[in-house]
C-alpha cells in the first residue's frame, strides 16, 4: 500500500528530474546549433573569401602587379619625361626668297634616303637663298620605281607647308630650262660656311643642279632654326600622297582591331641588302654565289669582295629570321604576339620566313592585311609600298629592325619626335655571340639566355637621350660618317623639355642642396 501510495509522488518526481534534463540538453544543443549556424551556416562563400580576405587577395595583387609590370616593360612607350616636339621658328629665323634663283635636285636612294635628303635640299635651300624646284625621285635605284614626286608625297602641301621658309615651285620657268647649269656635288656633311661659299656660284649661275641629296648637311654644329626647319620638312611638309595616307591609315585600323597592339619588324632580309653587305650566313652556296655576282655587277657599289664571317661578327649583317624569333621570345613576347612584317620580298621566302612562324604564327604582310583590289595601284612601286610600311611602323606598339638601314633610323626619329614610341635595336654584335654559342652548346634557351638578352636591351628601346657624336680615335672628315644621324635622333634641337618639368627638375634640385 505504501509503494502504491507512493508511487504518484515518485512518478512525478522523476517527471521533473526528465524535465529539467530534457530542458538542459535542448539548451546545450540549441547553443550548439546556434554556434555552428554562426561558424558555417552564415559563413560567406569561397568567392566571398577570395574578393574580402586581404590575406588571400594579397597573393592575387602581387601577381597582377607583377603582370602589370612585364606588360609595361615589353609594350610601354618609354617615359617622355616632359619632352615634346619643338619645332617653330625662332624669332631670329628669315623668310623665304630667292626668287630669282633656283635648285634643281635628283634625288638618289630608296623612299627613306629620298625623304630625308629633300629634307637636308629644303634647308640648303634657305641657306642658299634659293628657289627650290621640285625634285626628281630616284628611277634606277634596286626597286626601279617611275614614281614622281605627287605619286608618293602630297605636293601641294608640301609647298604651302614651307612657304615661309623656301620658295618651292613644281617646274623651273621655261625661260629657264635651256640655260646653263653649274651641276654640283655638294660634299657631304657640310656646315653652314660651306654652303655659304658655295653660293658665290650665283654670279655666273641662275640654276644650280644637286646631283645626289642624301646627307648633304652635317648633322651637329647648325644653327638651331635650321636644324628646326630640317624637321620642319621631314615631319610636316612631307605628308604621303592622299592615296597612301588613307590606305596606311586603314591597315594600322585593321591590326589594331585585329589585335589590340603589334609589333612592326623591319625584316631587312632581303636580296639587296643580303648582297650589299656581303651577309651569306645561312645561306646555300647557290645563294651566295647569286649575291656576289649581283653585288660585283652592281657598278655604284664600290665594295666587292666581302668576308661574310667578319661581317656577322662585326654586326654589320641584319639578323636572320630564325634569330629574330629568337630574339623576341627572350625579350619575352609571347607566342601570340602578332608581328606585322615592314620589308619586301624576303630572300628565300616562305622558306625563310617559317623559322620566324615557328615562333610566332601571328605574322601579317600587307599582303594578308590589305585585298588585292587595294594594292593594285602600288603593284610595281617599291617607294609607295614602302610608304605603307613607313606609316604602319611609325603608329606601332614597337619597332623592331634588324638592321640600321635608311628606313630604320627615319622611323626611329620620328618614333622619338612622336613621344619617344618604344624602337627597340638590337645589338647585332652582343647577339651573334649568344647566337654562336647557343649553337655551340656553351648556352641553352631558357631563362639564363633570356636574362642575358633582356639584360644586353634595357637601354635600347628608345629612351630619350641626346644625339651621339662621333667615335673616338677618328681624325677628319671621316669621324663625320661615325656620328648618329640627325633624322635617328632629332634632340635637343627638335625635341624640348616641358617649362613644368623644368621646373620640377629645379625644385628637386634645391631639395638635394637643403
Amino acid at each position: 500500500m505504501a509503494n502504491n501510495r507512493g508511487y504518484p509522488h515518485f512518478r512525478r518526481f522523476l517527471s521533473r528530474r526528465q524535465y529539467i534534463l530534457t530542458t538542459a540538453l535542448f539548451t546545450i544543443f540549441a547553443f550548439v546549433f546556434s554556434i555552428f549556424l554562426l561558424l558555417y551556416g552564415f559563413a560567406p562563400k569561397e568567392d566571398d573569401i577570395l574578393k574580402d580576405d586581404t590575406r588571400l587577395e594579397e597573393p592575387q595583387q602581387s601577381q597582377s602587379v607583377q603582370q602589370q609590370v612585364s606588360d609595361e616593360n615589353l609594350w610601354g612607350a618609354s617615359l617622355s619625361h616632359g619632352l615634346h616636339p619643338c619645332i617653330k621658328p625662332t624669332v631670329r629665323h628669315k623668310a623665304a626668297q630667292g626668287s630669282d634663283r633656283y635648285i634643281t635636285v635628283r634625288s638618289n636612294g630608296g623612299l627613306n634616303q629620298m625623304r630625308t635628303g629633300i629634307s637636308d635640299m629644303v634647308a640648303v635651300a634657305h641657306i642658299m637663298n634659293a628657289t627650290l624646284v621640285i625634285p626628281q625621285l630616284d628611277k634606277r635605284s634596286f626597286w626601279q620605281d617611275t614614281s614622281t614626286f605627287s605619286d608618293i608625297f602630297d605636293e601641294l602641301h608640301f609647298i604651302t607647308t614651307l612657304q615661309d621658309d623656301v620658295r618651292i615651285v613644281k617646274a623651273l620657268p621655261k625661260e629657264l630650262e635651256s640655260i646653263p647649269r653649274a651641276r654640283k656635288h655638294f660634299t657631304s656633311w657640310s656646315g653652314m660656311g660651306y654652303y655659304e661659299e658655295m653660293a658665290r656660284l650665283w654670279k655666273d649661275y641662275q640654276v644650280i643642279h644637286v646631283a645626289k641629296s642624301d646627307s648633304r648637311l652635317a648633322n651637329n654644329d647648325l644653327p638651331l632654326d635650321i636644324q628646326r626647319l630640317r624637321c620642319r620638312a621631314l615631319y610636316r611638309a612631307l605628308r604621303f600622297s592622299p592615296s597612301i595616307e588613307i590606305l596606311g591609315k586603314k591597315l594600322v585600323e585593321r591590326l589594331r582591331s585585329h589585335s589590340g597592339r603589334y609589333i612592326a619588324l623591319h625584316l631587312r632580309y632581303e636580296k639587296d641588302m643580303l648582297s650589299f653587305t656581303g651577309c651569306t650566313y645561312g645561306l646555300t652556296e647557290a645563294e651566295s654565289e647569286e649575291l656576289r655576282i649581283m653585288r660585283e655587277n652592281t657598278n655604284h657599289w664600290k665594295v666587292k669582295k666581302i668576308n661574310s664571317t667578319e661581317q656577322r661578327v662585326g654586326g654589320f649583317c641584319p639578323l636572320t629570321p630564325k634569330e629574330v624569333g629568337i630574339f623576341l621570345e627572350s625579350l619575352g613576347y609571347p607566342p601570340i604576339t602578332t608581328i606585322y612584317i615592314a620589308s619586301g620580298e624576303i630572300y628565300g621566302g616562305e622558306a625563310r620566313l617559317s623559322e620566324l612562324k615557328s615562333r610566332f604564327p601571328n605574322i601579317i604582310s600587307k599582303e594578308a592585311l590589305a585585298t588585292a583590289k587595294e594594292l593594285e595601284p602600288f603593284a610595281n612601286h617599291g617607294s609607295q609600298t614602302a610608304a605603307l610600311d613607313y606609316i604602319i611602323s611609325v603608329e606601332s606598339n614597337v619597332f623592331v629592325p634588324s638592321h640600321s638601314g635608311n628606313m630604320a633610323r627615319a622611323v626611329e626619329g620620328h618614333r622619338r619626335f612622336l613621344g619617344h614610341r618604344r624602337t627597340i635595336n638590337p645589338d647585332r654584335k652582343g647577339l651573334v655571340e649568344l647566337f654562336d654559342k647557343l649553337e655551340s652548346g656553351e648556352l641553352k634557351l631558357g631563362s639564363s639566355f633570356s636574362h642575358l638578352v633582356q639584360e644586353m636591351h634595357k637601354n635600347r628601346q628608345g629612351a630619350p637621350r641626346k644625339r651621339h657624336g662621333p667615335l673616338p680615335g677618328i681624325k677628319g672628315r671621316a669621324r663625320l660618317r661615325t656620328e648618329e644621324s640627325f633624322y635617328e635622333n632629332p634632340y635637343p634641337e627638335c625635341i624640348c623639355r616641358s617649362k613644368k618639368a623644368v621646373r620640377n627638375e629645379v625644385n628637386a634640385l634645391k631639395l638635394d642642396v637643403t
